[in-house]
C-alpha cells in the first residue's frame, strides 16, 4: 500500500503536523509507502528519515508570513497550491492508494479540494480542530471567553464578533470557509449525485472519510453535518510517543504543570491562578501571549519550550500533576495522554476530549475550567499518597491499551483497507477504530 500524507509543513508547528509526522512514520514502520505532501519547503522531522518516506515539498508560503491582503487571499483561495499538489501527485513514480489529509489553513488552503477529487483517490481527512465547520477553528467565542453555541455558517455565527483578531480577519474566515464548502460540494456531493443517476462504471465518486480523535469532538462534527451525504465519520486515537518505563513518582515533585500555548482558550491562566490560590507552585513550559502575565503570578515558574525528551525528564521530576483546563472544546491535547502513560495524574477540562481519557478520582480529575474549580482539585494534590495512588492507577489504566504509534498506524491501515476495498494484510489489524 501507498499513502500520501498531506500537511502544511514538514516539521511540528502544532498538534496537526506532529501527528501528521508521527503517522507517516507509524505507516512506514508497517512497511506500508509513504509520501509526506508538505505546502512549506524547509527542514524536515528527524522521524521522517526513513527508507519507507518519500518528501515532497510544494515551495509555497505559509500565509502567516504574507503581507495581510495577499495573506487573506491565498488563505482563502490559493490557486498555485492546487497545481503544485496536482503535478507533485502526477509526478509520483507510482499512485498512492489513499490521499491523507491533516491541515490545509496555513499553505494549501481549500483550493486543493477539487485535486483531491479529480485524482480520483480515497481521501481521508484528520479533524485536528473545527476549521471544517468552524471560521476561526475552535469553536470558540473569543469575545465571551466561552465555548460557542451558535450553528456555525448560521446568520448568527457570521455576525459575531468571535474572532481572536478582528472582524475583518472573521470575515476573511468566513470567505474561506465558504470556498471550502463551495469546494466539497461541487466536487464530492456533485460526483455522488452523478452516481446515483447515471449507471456508467467509468464514474467512481468517493465519499471523504472523517477522522475524529475524540468522542466529544466526533459528536459535535457529526451534529452540525447530519445529512451531508459525502461524509463518512471514524475514530482513532492520536498517537503517544511515551516509552513503556516503570511510572514516575509524582508525589517527588513540587508543582502542577501546564505545557503548550500560553493562551486564554488553553487555560493556561487558570492554572496560574489556581495554584497560588491552592498554595502550590506552577510549572509552565511552552510559550505564548500569556507569559508576561503567568510570571506576574507568585509561584509561577515559566520556561520557553523544550525537546520532547526533555519535557518528559522535567515532568518526572517536578509535576504533581499535568494540567489542561481548556476554555475551548479542545479535541485531545497529547500532553494529558503523555502524562497518563508516564505515570503522572492528570487534571482536564471536563469540555475537552482529553477528558475521556481520565477516570475522574482514580487516574486523575475533571473539572470545570475555572480557578476556583482547579484551586480545590490542586489542594488535594497536596496530599503524597493520594497523588502516588493516582499516578500509579494512572500507568496501569493507560498501558492496559496504550496509544502507541504502533496501534495508531494499525487502525489507520484498517482504514485504509475499508476505503480502498482491499483485503487486510496480516499488518493491517484493526485496533482502535470504533
Amino acid at each position: 500500500m501507498h499513502v500520501a500524507i498531506l500537511t502544511n509543513f514538514a516539521t511540528p508547528k502544532g498538534g496537526a503536523e506532529k501527528v501528521a509526522i508521527e503517522s507517516a512514520r507509524g505507516l512506514a514502520e508497517r512497511g506500508v509507502a509513504v509520501t509526506l505532501v508538505h505546502g512549506v519547503d524547509g527542514p524536515a522531522d528527524p522521524m521522517l528519515d526513513h527508507p519507507g518516506i518519500r518528501r515532497v515539498g510544494l515551495s509555497l508560503t505559509d500565509v502567516w508570513e504574507r503581507p495581510a491582503w495577499r495573506g487573506a487571499v491565498e488563505g482563502i483561495w490559493n490557486r498555485e497550491a492546487g497545481r503544485r499538489l496536482e503535478a507533485a501527485l502526477a509526478a509520483l513514480p507510482d499512485k498512492p492508494d489513499v490521499l491523507h489529509l491533516h491541515q490545509w489553513t496555513r499553505a494549501l488552503s481549500p483550493a486543493i479540494f477539487p485535486v483531491l477529487a479529480r485524482s480520483g483517490l480515497p481521501v481521508a481527512i484528520t479533524l485536528h480542530d473545527y476549521f471544517l465547520l468552524c471560521p476561526n477553528g475552535v469553536y470558540y467565542r473569543f469575545d465571551r471567553a466561552e465555548p460557542c453555541t451558535l450553528r456555525p455558517f448560521s446568520p448568527r455565527c457570521l455576525a459575531a464578533s468571535c474572532d481572536p483578531q478582528s472582524r475583518v480577519h472573521k470575515a476573511v474566515r468566513v470567505a474561506r470557509y465558504f470556498a471550502q464548502w463551495t469546494a466539497l460540494a461541487r466536487n464530492f456531493d456533485r460526483l455522488l449525485a452523478d452516481r446515483a443517476r447515471v449507471s456508467d462504471s467509468s464514474i467512481d465518486p468517493r465519499p471523504i472519510d472523517i477522522v475524529h480523535v475524540s468522542d466529544g469532538s466526533r459528536a459535535r462534527v457529526e451534529r452540525f453535518v447530519r445529512g451531508v451525504s459525502f461524509l463518512r465519520h471514524h475514530r482513532i486515537d492520536n498517537p503517544v510517543r511515551v516509552a513503556h518505563a516503570a511510572p514516575a513518582d509524582p508525589a517527588s515533585g513540587d508543582a502542577v504543570a501546564f505545557v503548550g500555548r500560553f493562551t486564554r482558550e488553553k487555560g493556561a491562566d487558570l492554572v496560574a491562578q489556581a495554584a497560588h490560590q491552592a498554595g502550590l507552585p506552577s510549572l509552565f513550559i511552552g510559550d505564548g501571549p500569556l507569559a508576561d502575565d503567568l510570571r506576574a503570578v507568585p509561584g509561577a515558574e515559566v520556561l520557553g519550550w523544550r525537546a520532547p525528551s526533555e519535557v518528559e525528564a522535567l515532568l518526572r521530576r517536578r509535576a504533581r500533576a499535568v494540567v489542561a483546563p481548556a476554555r475551548w472544546l479542545e479535541t485531545g491535547p497529547l500532553t494529558i495522554y503523555e502524562a497518563l502513560a508516564a505515570g503522572i495524574p492528570a487534571v482536564a477540562s471536563d469540555r475537552a476530549g482529553a477528558g475521556e481519557k481520565i477516570r475522574h478520582g482514580e487516574t486523575g480529575f475533571l473539572a470545570a475550567p475555572e480557578a476556583g474549580a482547579l484551586a480545590a482539585i490542586f489542594s488535594r494534590l497536596k496530599d503524597d499518597a493520594l497523588v502516588r495512588d493516582l499516578g500509579k492507577a494512572a500507568h496501569a489504566r493507560y498501558w492496559e491499551a496504550p496509544m502507541t504509534l504502533d496501534a495508531h498506524a494499525a487502525a489507520l491501515c484498517a482504514l485504509y483497507a475499508g476505503m480502498t476495498g482491499a483485503a487486510e494484510a496480516p499488518s493491517f489489524q484493526r485496533s482502535a477504530v470504533m
